[in-house]
């Protein structure tokens, strides 16, 4: 085949897996809409981003309430109140090119750690169909924008592997601190990466004279400063000098919530209640003396009160949270998908999960909802396959030892921070590209062959 043809055939050949992925998010986007219309895709957190970030364009400041905002982080409070001046609508759609935009992330990442145009493009075509990063590319929450921007920094830290470009870690560590102002779920990825960087290079021939100290460095230098800033902000502001409120909240009525519900043979929605969760008044009535508090005053009140409730019960605490990692790490995801499409499977499995226990809780789903329960089998049998296939592409040694142990350390991180009673498939999206990647390798053998990249290719 000459070679202009094809080069034309390697750019369709990219091109046919983010077009099935945007007729897919966009079909499920009609489907949607047709079922309930605009309103199925607000979700109750949606709110929570739009305030801060309609503020911090109208007045400059970023505040819920007449005070500053201090759970949300800006990034994707500003993404949706720039793009809600012309709907929730141009938000949605938004979303949905970031995510068909993701499939060619993926496939620039997977090129770098195989070095072979076909196991890309299989990773390509996996992702393009993954479930949740379709289901959450329509609803107006954080995830496909966080993922976009980490996997922009994966795919820098992917070539600086390869080429050892300090300006290329630089770019990674400015795309790792925009996805933290989005979700500041990666806010302690920046030292676990810097710590894996200096043990490989350390160990890797050849390199540049202090390569193996400079690379840490540059990346925390490039994340850090960005990070900091924001917390110098909310010291200003509040008093507060964390990065965002939102983990001492999950501290006190997540993680010590659901201690004390296992220790008093309650629910975690009855603890949480009395907790004053989502009730201010409630809150006041169980620590009358709040009343006097500010933000600070209350976060640290909170969080103290927290750690003594799990320092107290450490066994507890560790066999919840990892409860929570299992099923964030084995949730399919689909009932979010058939509750978007109008059956209340949701909140049933997650309710009668936290009552009656993991294997009760399907059984009378699968009871009273047969056919959203089939759906919810077939995706998990789906989830299985591709863990299936990592396994076999991590046994049979077909990913390279450094790669692998970056994209199994980063789904680790995710699953690890994701444990306790917050833990839930919309928290496995960041793990889906890595576990995409290596289940390629496992479905068909790397050729460690590299091809020249089509010109149109070559700078996405």
């Amino acid at each position: 085949m000459p070679e202009e043809q094809t080069g034309r055939w390697r750019q369709w050949s990219l091109a046919a897996p983010v077009i099935a992925a945007a007729t897919m998010r966009l079909g499920l986007l009609a489907a949607a809409l047709a079922r309930g219309g605009l309103v199925a895709l607000i979700q109750p957190d949606t709110a929570s981003y739009l305030r801060p970030g309609r503020n911090l364009l109208l007045h400059g400041q970023f505040f819920t309430g007449g005070l500053p905002e201090l759970d949300r982080t800006p990034g994707y409070a500003l993404f949706l109140a720039l793009l809600s001046g012309a709907g929730p609508l141009a938000a949605i759609i938004a979303q949905v090119l970031l995510s068909a935009a993701s499939v060619l992330l993926v496939w620039r990442i997977a090129r770098a750690v195989f070095a072979d145009q076909r196991t890309a493009l299989v990773a390509a075509w996996l992702f393009a169909f993954e479930p949740l990063s379709i289901i959450y590319s329509v609803l107006l929450l954080s995830e496909t924008l966080f993922l976009t921007l980490f996997l922009l920094c994966l795919e820098r830290l992917t070539e600086f592997l390869r080429s050892h470009r300090l300006r290329t870690l630089a770019a990674a560590g400015l795309w790792l601190a925009a996805a933290t102002y989005v979700r500041p779920v990666t806010y302690y990825l920046p030292l676990a990466l810097a710590v894996g960087l200096l043990a490989v290079l350390k160990r890797t021939p050849g390199l540049r004279p202090g390569l193996y100290w400079k690379a840490p460095a540059v990346l925390l230098l490039s994340t850090m400063p960005w990070l900091a800033a924001w917390q110098v902000r909310n010291y200003v502001e509040t008093g507060f000098a964390g990065f965002s409120s939102i983990q001492a909240h999950n501290l006190y009525y997540f993680s010590a919530g659901e201690v004390t519900a296992r220790l008093e043979h309650r629910t975690l929605d009855q603890v949480d209640n009395d907790l004053g969760y989502g009730n201010e008044g409630a809150f006041l009535a169980h620590h009358p003396e709040s009343a006097a508090w500010n933000q600070q005053q209350r976060l640290a009140f909170m969080r103290s009160e927290a750690m003594r409730v799990l320092c107290a019960n450490p066994g507890i605490f560790l066999r919840a949270h990892t409860k929570g990692m299992m099923r964030t790490a084995m949730n399919p995801g689909a009932a979010v998908l058939v509750g978007l499409l109008g059956a209340p499977l949701d909140n049933e499995i997650f309710v009668r999960e936290h009552q009656e226990g993991a294997l009760r809780a399907a059984y009378g789903a699968a009871k009273q909802f047969p056919g959203q329960t089939a759906v919810l089998a077939a995706f998990e049998l789906v989830l299985l396959a591709l863990y299936a296939f990592v396994l076999r592409a991590a046994l049979l040694r077909r990913v390279p030892g450094v790669y692998l142990y970056l994209l199994l350390g980063l789904a680790l991180y995710f699953v690890a921070v994701s444990g306790g009673a917050v833990g839930a498939a919309r928290f496995r999206l960041p793990i889906m590209p890595a576990v995409c990647i290596l289940a390629a390798a496992g479905i068909l053998r790397p050729g460690h062959e590299p091809e020249p990249q089509p010109a149109a290719l070559r700078h996405l």
